[in-house]
């Protein structure tokens, strides 16, 4: 069983993991698929870190504030590079779950500290 206090970060991990690989498939079918090398790759390394932070908490690892705040960081960093191509929809919608992650992994780790 899920530890309670980890659960809307898992389920925010999984989310944006999920939408992650999505928009980077997507990407690859655009046109102008060098334009979004960048973007793909920062798909691929949210969605392992994501993956992995969310199997990490099911474990109740004791690595919980630094997983979550290196997956805020990536997530945040994936937002802004979708953000940049958000007149594609799979970027915009993947843009909004990175800003969700990294906002469930902040708020994860302020109550910690707090």
């Amino acid at each position: 069983m899920i530890p309670e206090k980890f659960k809307n970060c898992i389920e925010a991990c999984h989310a944006c993991a999920d939408e992650c690989k999505q928009c980077s498939n997507a990407c690859l079918n655009e046109s102008n698929v060098k334009d979004l090398v960048h973007c793909i790759r920062l798909n691929s390394d949210c969605a392992t870190v994501c993956t992995m932070t969310a199997k990490m908490l099911a474990s109740d690892t004791p690595y919980y504030l630094e997983l979550t705040e290196l997956c805020g960081k990536i997530c945040r960093d994936c937002s802004k590079a979708c953000e940049e191509h958000s007149n594609f929809k799979h970027c915009a919608e993947c843009a909004e779950k990175c800003r969700k992650c990294a906002e469930e992994c902040a708020a994860f780790a302020e109550e910690l500290i707090f």
